[in-house]
């Protein structure tokens, strides 16, 4: 949903506003002279608010009623921008009503298939979701594509505007049939129900081996406030450096100009030659292909292999080498209107889906990997929506900043290329200095790596005994939490076959990556 939602219309007034397009009608052209760059910035205004709302709602009141209200927000949203007939406050108001619900959604939907599913297959579903964040961009572009081709009058920019509602009400039908996640209502005490669900998402009974292991790791969590929790965060040596670190690498992702492109694409192609409107949504739609099937290639053959750190080093340096490429064929040999393309510019061209598939190997999945694994259980939700929100804030700085660049940094904006190719170039070093390689360390190793904080949670404890927290010795739960997921390395198998291979990647939480 979000995904879908992101290039419905941001990349179709990108092409239509650069283009003379006899057959839209006025109105149309209304809209698109004056949204151009204001479409994707004013959701974005919504997705950063969403993705903080979203944490505090589903800590109060549940994961499932929290999905259903992004939904029916993403839906009264789309609904708006579909009624707007040319107004274009009302679009503003339905584009930030829907980025409340899918900022919402990026945030709780992952959370909430970490939470539901056995370790067993939870690496595999949330690849899935990753996956499914490529196809939703991919689908995007060429319901874009086919509406330009084949529809007329309005319906060219209603149709691609209401095809955003249809993963929205699968969402709201599909989670509506769903259960509560046991992870909240175990918070809420209700250990009956929880073990009831997790031993129906794991077809096993209630007294299973695995099923106790899961519920005993709840209890030894425990539960927290938000306000106890975000001083747990910020006052802990260890976890404040984690959070910083998640911090830095959802800056670090945006600024790689992944979202220059999916946005501003059809703009971009035309930049490096490609002139008609179709034909630039037509490469924008090979390029979501790109981006799906690399996605897909590293789920099933690098996401193990590779580790989180090398992947990030070296699409770093590959990443910015396709940016300043296509920097260099604008600056030096720009393309002409109406000419032929040169072999240089085909090559630029190829650098645009390098680009995409280098992306899909490295700072796409593995930032949310290790944003998803490096905090401690307590934390991982709040890790989360803190990392989601940056996300969506620096999402909007660049929808705001790359229509100006395009125009003003060097002719056909050849100095946008540079300026985010040297940002990729840095990123190796940020890397090289300060991520460490977090693939298949358990909880208590994480803590080694990242400093212990066993001692000013000892001291929380103590200061907490009037009963504003109660949370018991964390340095014992901690153990306790540690030797469970140093039993599922080793594997716990029983009757129903299940068996608990992963390493602490198993619960990654991956949102979407833009």
């Amino acid at each position: 949903m979000p995904k879908f939602s992101e290039g419905a219309l941001n990349n179709y007034l990108t092409s239509i506003g650069n283009t003379t397009s006899t057959h839209l009608a006025p109105k149309l052209q209304l809209i698109s002279s004056q949204t151009a760059s204001y479409t994707p910035h004013d959701r974005g205004a919504g997705c950063f608010f969403g993705s903080l709302i979203a944490y505090y709602v589903a800590d109060r009141w549940g994961r499932k009623p929290s999905l259903l209200i992004a939904a029916a927000f993403t839906i009264a949203g789309v609904i708006f921008q579909c009624a707007s007939s040319g107004y274009i406050a009302v679009l503003y108001i339905g584009r930030l009503v829907s980025g409340l619900g899918v900022g919402a959604a990026s945030m709780l939907t992952p959370l909430y298939v970490s939470e539901n599913s056995p370790r067993a297959i939870r690496g595999a579903l949330t690849g899935m979701y990753q996956l499914f964040i490529a196809a939703g961009t991919m689908l995007s572009f060429w319901v874009n594509y086919g509406a330009i081709l084949h529809l007329k009058g309005d319906t060219v920019w209603v149709v691609p505007l209401a095809c955003q509602m249809i993963p929205a009400i699968f969402l709201f039908v599909g989670i509506a049939m769903c259960n509560e996640s046991p992870r909240w209502l175990a918070r809420q005490d209700n250990w009956e129900k929880a073990t009831a669900v997790l031993s129906k998402v794991s077809n096993l009974p209630s007294d299973h081996p695995y099923i106790r292991m899961e519920i005993e790791e709840r209890r030894l969590i425990g539960g927290a406030g938000f306000v106890d929790l975000m001083k747990e965060m910020w006052l802990v040596a260890g976890n404040r450096k984690r959070a910083l670190i998640s911090i830095g690498l959802m800056i670090c992702q945006q600024m790689t100009g992944t979202n220059a492109i999916n946005y501003y694409a059809p703009k971009i192609f035309q930049n490096l030659g490609i002139d008609s409107a179709t034909s630039g949504l037509f490469a924008t739609g090979i390029y979501g292909v790109v981006k799906m099937v690399t996605c897909a290639a590293f789920l099933l053959l690098a996401a193990d292999s590779l580790g989180r750190r090398r992947s990030l080093l070296w699409t770093s340096i590959a990443q910015g080498t396709a940016m300043f490429v296509i920097g260099f064929y604008v600056r030096f040999d720009p393309p002409v209107k109406g000419a032929v393309i040169p072999p240089v510019g085909y090559f630029a061209l190829t650098c645009i889906y390098l680009f995409a598939g280098f992306f899909q190997f490295g700072w796409g999945p593995c930032c949310w990997i290790i944003v998803s694994e490096i905090p401690t259980a307590r934390l991982r939700a709040l890790n989360v929506a803190v990392a989601a929100a940056t996300q969506w804030l620096f999402n909007f700085v660049v929808a705001k900043a790359v229509p100006t660049m395009l125009v003003t940094v060097g002719r056909a904006g050849y100095g946008t290329y540079f300026i985010f190719g040297t940002f990729c170039f840095s990123m190796f070093f940020f890397v090289w200095f300060l991520i460490p390689e977090t693939k298949g360390l358990s909880l208590e190793k994480m803590d080694e790596l990242f400093g212990n904080p066993d001692l000013l949670h000892q001291k929380h404890d103590e200061e907490s005994q009037n009963g504003s927290i109660r949370r018991g010795n964390t340095a014992e739960k901690n153990a306790h939490v540690a030797e469970i997921e140093e039993r599922e390395h080793a594997g716990v198998s029983g009757d129903g076959g299940v068996e608990s291979r992963g390493t602490a990647a198993g619960d990654d939480i991956v949102v979407q990556n833009k």
